[in-house]
């Protein structure tokens, strides 16, 4: 494929900002302490906008800021470019339209599965909390590739998320890839569909080898599973419709998940003694947790309750 010079040109700005980056800040502010695992720290996002002008010039690149701005993906949605927050709500504009089209695809080879493992765990309210993305079957050290073509915002390791990767696309979206054992890209390095990322693991708060895998536009989360259908490895449909309604049932899922109570078992407790304490009833009890009558409970397990 051959590429412009000025296009390689950019791509070495991107690269060599990147590397300034490392050198000033070798670490992350690691995870959040907050009750919503996805809150972070807010810092100045403008430092972002001067130092790309800045390695833009020092490696002879003509133009004014705008010029080297316009070769970020979705710099006009977003208004910002910040390779240390992963997520950045308070500074990204709201989702205005009532419905937007997403190009997700024009070739057979411009997007990607990032890894060809089964879904272990769904989109969706989780143990009383939202989860925000898909997870995927992998075996640590197996290669995590990129899903659209787009720049790296994010690499970087993070308490909750361990080794992480996000990259943004020039229709907007954002995918994270999660819980990685090793990172394989840098901050503003251009990337293709089906380009390693890094190598799948278990860091961060993670139960055994999985990849966590996101979409979110505009910071907003969106359920991967309506993109791609994960279990066949292949892209839905070319295009992508997204309106208000598709935050909209995210955020009503959001508060149903908040709204769910749970008990946690303590020495001697019983279902039927559990169930007489929060006013329901044994077989509801096992309806809601996926468990059996018989089921002997673990201290410290926790039961919901509604």
């Amino acid at each position: 494929m051959h590429l412009s010079p000025r296009v390689l040109l950019l791509s070495a700005a991107f690269l060599a900002w990147g590397a300034l980056r490392a050198q000033v800040d070798t670490t992350g502010y690691g995870g959040p302490d907050g009750e919503d695992i996805f809150e972070e720290l807010v810092t100045d996002a403008e430092e972002a906008t001067v130092e790309v002008s800045r390695v833009a010039r020092a490696i002879g690149m003509l133009g004014d800021v705008n010029d080297s701005l316009s070769v970020i993906p979705g710099y006009d949605m977003y208004c910002h470019w910040n390779t240390d927050l992963i997520f950045d709500r308070a500074r990204t504009s709201r989702f205005m339209h009532d419905t937007l089209c997403l190009v997700l695809s024009e070739t057979d080879d411009d997007h990607a599965m990032p890894c060809t493992g089964h879904v272990t765990s769904p989109f969706g309210p989780r143990r009383g909390r939202m989860h925000y993305g898909l997870d995927l079957k992998l075996r640590t050290g197996d290669p995590v590739v990129c899903a659209f073509p787009g720049v790296v915002r994010i690499s970087k390791y993070n308490r909750s998320f361990g080794h992480v990767v996000v990259v943004r696309h020039h229709n907007g979206l954002e995918t994270l890839y999660a819980h990685l054992s090793k990172r394989l890209v840098t901050p503003g390095q251009v990337v293709a569909a089906g380009d390693t990322l890094g190598k799948g693991g278990n860091t961060g708060r993670s139960y055994g080898s999985h990849l966590h895998f996101e979409v979110r536009f505009l910071d907003q989360p969106i359920d991967p599973s309506l993109l791609f259908d994960a279990e066949q490895g292949r892209l839905k449909a070319k295009t992508f419709e997204l309106n208000k309604g598709t935050f909209e049932a995210m955020a009503a899922a959001k508060v149903a998940a908040g709204s769910r109570k749970f008990h946690v078992v303590r020495p001697g407790d019983t279902l039927s003694a559990i169930a007489r304490r929060h006013g329901t009833s044994v077989p509801m009890l096992c309806r809601l947790n996926g468990i059996s009558q018989h089921r002997v409970l673990q201290i410290g397990q926790r039961i919901r309750t509604n």
